[in-house]
C-alpha cells in the first residue's frame, strides 16, 4: 500500500468512515471538474449528502479553487446553513440556497452538481432551451427541467420554486445562469452532469436569445 493510499484510509476521529469516504469522493469530483475545465474560479458548487438521517451535506469552502479542494477542507452544513465542521472559510450563500433546496426534498439526490460552463450558460440563455438536435441531447431532454432566473440566489424563499421546478427530474437548466444535475454518487454526476453542456454548441446557431428580467 502506498503512503497516499494509507493516508486515504485514515479516518479522522471526529467523523464516521462513511463521511470520510464521501469527502474523498467529493473532493475527487471537484478536482475532475477543474481538470476538465468546467469550473468557474471559486463560483459554482458540488455538494454531497453525508450518510445518515440528519440531511447534513458537504460543500466547498468559499475562496478555494476547485483544484485546491481536499477531503478535509470540505464544509459540512445542515439545512439551515449552520456550519458543523471547523473551517477558516465560510460557504457561498447562493450555493447554499440552491443545494439545500435539492437536498431537502430529494432523498435520491446524494450529489448535486451546479456548473457555469460556457456551453451550459449559452444554452440557458436561449429561448428554446436545449434542443434534441443530437444523440447526447436526446439522452437528457426527457429528464430535463427549467427554472427561471430570479437574480443571485440569496433569498431562501426561492427554494420552494427550485424544488417545484426540478420535480422528479435529474437535470435542470437554470435560465440565464447555468446547469444543475443530481445523482446517486459523485461518479454518477461526473458522468451525467456535463451532458447538457456537451450537446449545446449546435444550439448556438438558433437564436433568439432569452433576456433576463433582472
Amino acid at each position: 500500500m502506498s503512503p497516499a493510499e494509507a493516508r486515504r484510509k485514515e479516518v479522522p476521529s471526529d467523523m464516521t468512515e462513511a463521511e470520510w469516504t464521501q469527502r474523498i469522493n467529493l473532493a475527487a469530483c471537484y478536482r475532475l471538474v477543474a481538470l476538465y475545465g468546467w469550473d468557474d474560479l471559486v463560483d459554482t458548487h458540488i455538494s454531497a449528502r453525508v450518510p445518515g438521517p440528519e440531511h447534513h451535506f458537504l460543500i466547498n469552502p468559499y475562496g478555494l479553487l476547485f483544484e485546491e479542494i481536499t477531503a478535509s477542507s470540505l464544509v459540512k452544513v445542515d439545512l439551515r446553513g449552520n456550519q458543523l465542521s471547523k473551517s477558516d472559510y465560510s460557504i457561498n450563500p447562493a450555493g447554499f440556497t440552491i443545494h439545500s433546496a435539492i437536498h431537502e426534498v430529494r432523498e435520491d439526490a446524494i450529489c448535486v452538481l451546479h456548473l457555469h460552463t460556457i456551453d451550459g450558460t449559452a444554452v440557458s440563455s436561449c429561448m428554446d432551451g436545449l434542443l434534441p438536435l443530437n444523440q447526447t441531447a436526446q439522452f437528457v431532454t426527457h429528464d430535463l427541467a427549467y427554472h427561471d432566473y430570479e437574480g443571485v440566489a440569496l433569498d431562501h424563499d426561492e427554494r420552494p420554486r427550485l424544488q417545484r421546478d426540478l420535480g422528479n427530474k435529474n437535470h435542470m437548466i437554470l435560465r440565464n445562469h447555468g446547469t444543475l444535475t443530481e445523482g446517486r454518487s459523485s461518479a454518477c454526476i461526473i458522468w451525467s452532469g456535463p451532458a447538457p453542456c456537451r450537446c449545446t454548441p449546435a444550439c448556438w446557431a438558433r437564436p433568439p436569445i432569452r433576456s433576463s428580467r433582472w
